[in-house]
Formats: C-alpha cells, sequence, structure tokens
C-alpha cells in the first residue's frame, strides 16, 4: 500500500535563487503578471531568470495570497518602484546581489502621482497634446479599497482599472 502524504507535508514553496537581480515579494494574489507587464518585461526578448509564483498562501494579506516576482539582472529604478506602488502596494522590493539580499523595503503609494497613470477621460486637460500637462492623480484608501483621483478633471479610477492606464 502507498502512504498517503500528511495534511501540510510537501506544500512549501521551493523557486531556485537569483544571483544578481530584484525580488517583488508580496504583491496581492493575482498582480503580478500586471507587475511584470508594467515593467515592460518580455520573456520573448530576454535570457534573465523570470520566476512567478501566484496566489501563494500568505498570512500577512488581508486576502491570505501572494505573488512572487524575480527578475535576474533587473535593477529598480524610482519610476518603476512607484509603478509597482500603484498596482501592488503592499508589496516588498529584494535587491538580490551574489544570491544574498542586500536590501529590502516596502513600498509606498504616493499621495500624489504624477506622470504615471493616463486619465481615462478623454478631455481632461492632461490628455491635450495642445496642452504640455503631466498627469497627476491622488491616491485614496477607504475600506483597503483603493483609488486614484484625477488633479485636473476629478475622473475616478479604481486599482483594477489603473493597470490598464499606466503610461
Amino acid at each position: 500500500m502507498e502512504k498517503k502524504e500528511e495534511e501540510g507535508e510537501g506544500t512549501e514553496l521551493k523557486v531556485s535563487k537569483i544571483k544578481d537581480g530584484t525580488v517583488i515579494d508580496h504583491a496581492e494574489g493575482g498582480y503580478a503578471l500586471d507587475v511584470v507587464r508594467i515593467l515592460r518585461v518580455d520573456p520573448k526578448k530576454t535570457s534573465s531568470i523570470i520566476t512567478i509564483a501566484m496566489n501563494v498562501p500568505s498570512k500577512r494579506l488581508v486576502k491570505g495570497r501572494k505573488d512572487i516576482i524575480k527578475i535576474e539582472g533587473m535593477k529598480l529604478n524610482l519610476r518603476e518602484i512607484d509603478m509597482i506602488a500603484v498596482v501592488a502596494p503592499k508589496a516588498t522590493i529584494n535587491r538580490i546581489e551574489n544570491f544574498e539580499v542586500i536590501s529590502k523595503h516596502e513600498v509606498k503609494l504616493p499621495s500624489v502621482i504624477e506622470g504615471i497613470i493616463q486619465c481615462p477621460n478623454e478631455t481632461c486637460i492632461s490628455n491635450s497634446e495642445a496642452e504640455p500637462v503631466k498627469s497627476k492623480f491622488y491616491s485614496e484608501t477607504k475600506a483597503e479599497q483603493i483609488t486614484f483621483r484625477c488633479h485636473y478633471c476629478g475622473e475616478i479610477v479604481d486599482q483594477q482599472k489603473v493597470v490598464e492606464l499606466i503610461i
């Protein structure tokens, strides 16, 4: 007879370490592909190792699921970190060098977001070709729901829709 696995055994996530690069951890479950897209990482055009784990159990996040993204050879700039904060405001960014974590910090959703989100209102001045106006949004959080309000026209965008509007 075959011995059955006891509950809980063999459920540990095992993923290879990367030598140098970035690990984005604690993104809310289901957002990993959005994070990869906004960072403009194209797996077809790179030979870098990219590891994506989705809906991994997490005690830290309210919904109990997180995503993890590992990208070998990538260093994030401040704009990219702000873009991640818009999509995954509870994420942590780990900088890896020679297989070791050299820095770790939590992203912080800025209260004012400039030049990252395009306003969906076609008549908004931030979408005018005649006016050189950079988009500007205010992030607002109510009961774990995040929305973004345009400074110029007042258009409100929810977190799910904002992924499509990242410039």
